[in-house]
């Protein structure tokens, strides 16, 4: 890990900031960079402290703390989800994220995280197609298209090759949103009027919806065999978007079951419903997709190995850069029996 520097200054990494790293990287770019950096830590999993998110909810929405550490470094992100926010002009989920060096306990970066979240989510969608979506897999379904929407398209552009997505929304607007900031992707991008006509002939199935809710955005009787579900807008508990059906005759694979079975899709299924680690697959210790006609499913949470894999990755390529400004925030006094001194000698 990285020292603190002698005057204790943290790099802070603003909304700002963040939006000239993605520029300055590029979006694409940066998307491979960071499902590289999560499936770098998806190998080494077992290395990781491990828990369930911590969440306060409300009737209103949830807050939720992330935390887990490698041994070396120690990250965090608080996120919340309030979809009745849309509705007020405000964002659904914003985020910010700490990561810490084990050795001293001093934090080494200070970032935000609504952007960064938007793009770790999407670089883990498409880290998990690469294993588990059909050979040749390159039409998508993308139904919810929200703030996630552009994101998880170009990752799946970028990472395993999409060429078109075919985009549904209940809200017309919002799927005119995403066409438009599509439009110059080099993708073809269908606006589709149901969730029936945006699969149709879709490899690639991702719902990604706000409402807090059990809901059936995709009914059994919609899904044919040979897909890959990218299912990741249940992440609280109470919210689902699939139909039980549809769990029960596909392959599924999850972040971390404890999480999972309470927040995603599968907490509509008993607790021995069988699951699949994601870290497996790609460690090789379990099979992924194994022949054309099986259907696989992504349960996708979000999980906070991933929000590490994602602050590791900003840490390393804002260092030495003016991507990031220093923050005075750790009392350090020259002295460290001495903290009431500094607070007196910095009296008018």
């Amino acid at each position: 890990m990285t020292q603190p520097s002698e005057k204790a200054l943290v790099p802070f990494v603003s909304v700002d900031n963040m939006m000239r790293l993605v520029h300055h990287i590029g979006l694409e770019e940066m998307l491979k960079d960071l499902a590289d950096y999560v499936e770098e830590d998806f190998r080494r999993w077992e290395l990781f402290d491990k828990t369930p998110r911590v969440a306060s909810h409300s009737d209103v929405g949830v807050i939720e703390l992330m935390p887990t550490s490698d041994g070396e470094a120690y990250g965090f992100k608080y996120v919340n989800g309030h979809p009745k926010n849309t509705a007020e002009g405000l964002q659904t989920v914003t985020a910010f994220g700490l990561l810490a060096d084990v050795y001293t306990g001093y934090p080494v970066l200070l970032t935000e995280m609504t952007i960064l979240t938007a793009l770790r989510t999407a670089a883990t969608s498409a880290m998990a197609a690469k294993y588990l979506a059909p050979k040749g897999a390159d039409t998508m379904a993308m139904i919810g298209n929200g703030a996630q929407s552009e994101f998880q398209t170009l990752a799946m552009k970028a990472i395993i090759g999409l060429k078109t997505v075919r985009l549904y929304d209940k809200d017309p607007a919002a799927t005119a949103k995403c066409a438009e900031n599509l439009k110059n992707s080099g993708l073809t991008v269908v606006s589709c009027a149901s969730p029936q006509e945006a699969i149709e002939g879709a490899h690639i199935l991702t719902t990604c919806t706000a409402d807090k809710q059990y809901a059936t955005i995709l009914s059994d009787n919609m899904v044919g065999s040979g897909v890959h579900i990218n299912a990741i807008g249940g992440d609280c508990p109470g919210k689902t978007e699939l139909a039980k059906g549809i769990l029960e005759r596909s392959d599924v694979f999850v972040e971390f079951p404890p999480q999972t079975r309470i927040e995603g899709e599968i907490q509509q299924m008993p607790e021995d419903f069988a699951v699949t680690e994601l870290w497996q697959v790609i460690s090789g210790i379990k099979q992924g997709r194994t022949d054309a006609r099986q259907t696989t499913l992504f349960d996708s949470v979000g999980f906070a190995i991933e929000d590490f894999s994602a602050l590791r990755y900003v840490r390393d390529k804002v260092a030495q850069t003016p991507f990031h400004e220093d923050l005075d925030m750790l009392a350090d006094p020259d002295d460290p029996r001495d903290l009431f001194g500094m607070v007196q000698r910095a009296k008018p």
